[in-house]
């Protein structure tokens, strides 16, 4: 079974920047099938982040140019550089992790993974 744990969230102001990390209980490819999703209250869980199978990576249209997905495969560990931050992108973030590495149509799907961290709470101030 696969253990995600996610840190580096917290409260800041619109314009600043956090650094989410998520390390993995062991040996995994963190490099694929991979990603960051968050969930808003009221809202579904939605995908920000992926790398996909190919080790590609796919933004959410609302992320795109602001935040970057990163892995350190030596620490099992991904991360999400959230730039540029606004109200609108607080949230709880997940990180993710299919159970078999597949390709998939929609890669920023949330149904499409398996393994789920508990969370890091994520909120913006205007």
């Amino acid at each position: 079974q696969l253990q995600l744990v996610e840190s580096g969230g917290g409260a800041v102001q619109a314009g600043w920047s956090l650094r989410l990390s998520c390390a993995a209980s062991r040996y995994t490819n963190i490099g694929v099938c991979v990603g960051w999703f968050r969930q808003a209250p009221g809202k579904e869980r939605a995908g920000v982040a992926v790398f996909d199978r190919s080790g590609s990576t796919t933004y959410g249209a609302s992320v795109k140019g602001r935040f970057t997905i990163s892995r350190d495969n030596a620490k099992n560990t991904l991360y999400l550089e959230m730039n540029s931050l606004k109200p609108e992108d607080t949230a709880m973030y997940y990180c993710a992790a299919m159970e078999r590495c597949r390709w998939v149509p929609r890669p920023l799907a949330a149904s499409e993974y398996n393994y789920w961290g508990q969370g890091t709470q994520v909120t913006v101030s205007s």
